[in-house]
């Protein structure tokens, strides 16, 4: 059985019965539009957009050098590229079957989107919105990273537990890493050219050296992760425990878990600013979106967003984030309060 991202839900909601983060919740402040905003420490968080998209969006990336969020519609089999300046749709442009994840590389102005049953990833040009070339992997693509450094590609092959490894320049898949069981998300720390994939079944983190495209370390972590995410200034990789409803931690020098952060309900996307040391979890189940606070490794607010927030992606130049919202086909804009 295929597992996606809203199958994975509607299993989580039966095996952990939706018991009720209370602590957690009632400890943080909450915020939606039109309600109070959310203070995260001495800052402001609030939704001050929500943009309507194409069915069903799963997943979002952000271009900050062109101030572009791209958010894959899997129902439609369609990309949004949203203008950061007016919150609106400038394109929509077609992709493969099922896409489940996107990444872009800010350098080539390329994003890639993982076609899950199409077994490709669709190459888009950020000057022409158009998809450029098509790429075939193997076992049902899922997610998709990019590491501008190198200009590599890494991409979860879901079925055949392997990393398709996909050079840039030439759209050639370069090397298969065999990983663990049901790799869902993948993320780079493009410093230490060093990637992170998350293994469903196994409860684990694969770690890849991106000079050898090895296996160096295996991290093992909450129930079920799925979304991962990596603060290459502090080494530090946040990965999201569907099933346990935490983030763990991962110091990347060590490759520990340093601590086990609890979230809202079924957390699937994570991101990070690094600017603001702030990470962000969409709770699929809560409608919600978990702030934390990446120096205290605490959550200091929730914000009310769409219904079951799947992806989350976040502009580290404007502090603005993007929340793809799969069941009423919009993306919840997150951005600090006016003064």
């Amino acid at each position: 059985m295929r597992f996606t991202q809203r199958g994975l839900i509607l299993v989580s909601v039966a095996i952990a019965g939706l018991t009720p983060a209370a602590t957690t919740m009632a400890a943080t402040p909450s915020a939606a539009a039109g309600r109070l905003p959310a203070h995260p420490g001495n800052r402001c968080l609030r939704v001050v957009a929500t943009i309507p998209v194409g069915g069903f969006p799963l997943a979002a990336t952000v271009n900050p050098k062109t101030d572009t969020a791209y958010v894959v519609n899997n129902g439609t089999m369609t990309v949004s590229v949203i203008n950061g300046r007016t919150n609106t749709v400038v394109a929509t442009i077609g992709v493969g079957s099922d896409p489940f994840g996107v990444a872009v590389d800010p350098k080539t102005n390329t994003a890639y989107v993982a076609n899950g049953r199409g077994n490709t990833v669709s190459v888009i040009s950020g000057r022409t919105d158009t998809v450029v070339a098509t790429i075939h992997v193997r076992g049902d693509p899922d997610a998709v990273a990019v590491n501008p450094k190198t200009n590599t590609v890494y991409v979860a092959d879901a079925i055949s537990n392997r990393v398709s490894v996909i050079n840039g320049r030439t759209n050639t898949v370069v090397a298969t890493i065999r990983v663990g069981r049901l790799p869902h998300g993948v993320a780079v720390n493009s410093k230490t050219d060093t990637a992170y994939v998350t293994n469903s079944l196994n409860n684990t983190v694969s770690v890849i050296s991106g000079r050898t495209d090895t296996v160096v370390a295996t991290i093992r972590v909450g129930h079920f992760p799925i979304g991962v995410a990596v603060n290459p200034a502090k080494r530090t990789v946040y990965v999201a425990n569907t099933f346990g409803h935490t983030v763990s931690v991962i110091n990347g020098r060590t490759g520990t878990v340093v601590v086990s952060i609890r979230v809202g309900q079924a957390p699937e996307g994570v991101a990070v600013n690094p600017a603001k040391k702030t990470v962000y979890v969409a709770n699929s189940n809560s409608d919600t979106v978990s702030v934390i606070n990446g120096r205290t490794d605490t959550v200091v607010a929730t914000v009310h967003v769409g219904l079951i927030p799947d992806g989350v992606a976040t502009n580290p130049r404007t502090d603005t984030t993007y929340v793809a919202n799969a069941d009423d086909d919009t993306v919840s804009v997150i951005a600090p309060c006016r003064k």
